[in-house]
């Protein structure tokens, strides 16, 4: 029987409501943490706020409801944007986390773009010469990746990599202000919805290093399973008949022995690509890149030395909110992939 674009989106709302108890299960951990495990919460979020005055006031009032209360108050400014402000309550979180977040998902897209267009071909290459130079090659390549610490990647790529490339490591653009309208707030999508073909090329430039730096060190997943995958589908008999028939070796492995092969694959990079997220708060910290990673560093601490609880929660609800998206994604191309799964 076909799938139709209803079971489509049938399965969809499915999956969506079946994350509403994950979602819920974060709000709950985060307010645990943040609400009780901090001896005088009102104290730590504002520490530049003298007693009595009204953000403290009302940090106050709140602590002494019932705990319950509380939680649901938390839930019901989560749902309003209201997420509090920095340390010293001068800055709302809810405006400078949506502002940040499209840079961000402009670099995990582009790092999960390296990925695939490198990654998979490489796990190709790897299974077809299984135990040859090539495979162990790759298999160096991926694991050096694995090995190497985000902030290590960085920070070579940084001072080394980019001067000899070439490359800048410092921001979106070179110059701090566009000539142009920042509809999205992603730099090269910007720059191409405003014409300006010049600072394109110059965001592209911006994006390479940083993008390389995430991709890489997260390669060895799509790398991995790929090579896995294709190791069991190259010996079935359709990827033999296709030899047979004296199709290319191109086409056998990427037309044919490919497609299967990759069921897997997206399933595990849809995960990926949530996990991706954590990698950028060293990485745009250190290429100075303006997303919720950076954001995520600063909250911690890491600018002022100062944490800002409100916008470490932010953080980690956004970042729990990519993972579940991410997901949700490789459900749907998981079912696109392998027409034996039934939508439902």
């Amino acid at each position: 029987m076909g799938r139709s674009p209803s079971d489509l989106a049938i399965f969809i709302g499915k999956r969506l409501l079946q994350l509403i108890p994950v979602l819920l299960g974060i709000t709950i951990l985060t307010f645990v943490f943040t609400h009780i495990s901090v001896v005088n919460p009102c104290a730590a979020w504002y520490p530049h706020q003298p007693i009595g005055s009204p953000i403290t006031a009302h940090c106050e009032a709140m602590f002494h409801q019932p705990l319950q209360n509380q939680y649901y108050q938390y839930l019901v400014n989560l749902v309003h944007g209201n997420w509090g402000t920095s340390a010293n309550g001068a800055q709302q979180v809810y405006p400078v986390v949506a502002a940040d977040v499209p840079a961000t998902l402009e670099l995990v897209l582009a790092a999960l773009f390296l990925m695939i267009v490198i990654g998979i071909p490489l796990g190709v290459i790897a299974a077809q010469s299984s135990g040859r130079w090539a495979d162990h090659f790759v298999r160096i390549f991926y694991l050096t990746g694995w090995a190497t610490p985000t902030y290590l990647g960085a920070v070579v790529a940084a001072i080394y990599l980019g001067p000899y490339l070439g490359l800048p490591s410092h921001g979106e653009y070179s110059q701090l202000v566009p000539p142009f309208h920042q509809w999205t707030h992603m730099s090269v999508v910007d720059a191409l919805l405003a014409g300006n073909l010049p600072w394109t090329v110059d965001a592209i430039r911006h994006l390479i290093l940083p993008a390389a730096v995430l991709a890489f060190i997260n390669m060895g997943i799509a790398t991995r399973m790929t090579r896995s995958s294709m190791l069991e589908v190259l010996p079935l008999d359709y990827v033999k008949s296709a030899r047979m028939k004296g199709l290319s070796e191109f086409w056998v492995l990427y037309k044919h022995a490919l497609r299967n092969a990759l069921i897997t694959t997206t399933t595990v990079l849809g995960v990926t690509a949530g996990g991706l997220l954590s990698g950028t708060v060293v990485v745009e910290s250190v290429f100075d890149w303006p997303g919720i990673g950076q954001y995520a560093y600063q909250a911690i601490g890491g600018g002022e030395g100062i944490p800002n609880f409100d916008g470490a929660i932010a953080v980690v609800a956004v970042f729990a909110i990519g993972v579940v998206v991410a997901n949700l994604i490789a459900d749907v191309l998981y079912g696109v992939l392998d027409p034996r799964v039934a939508w439902r």
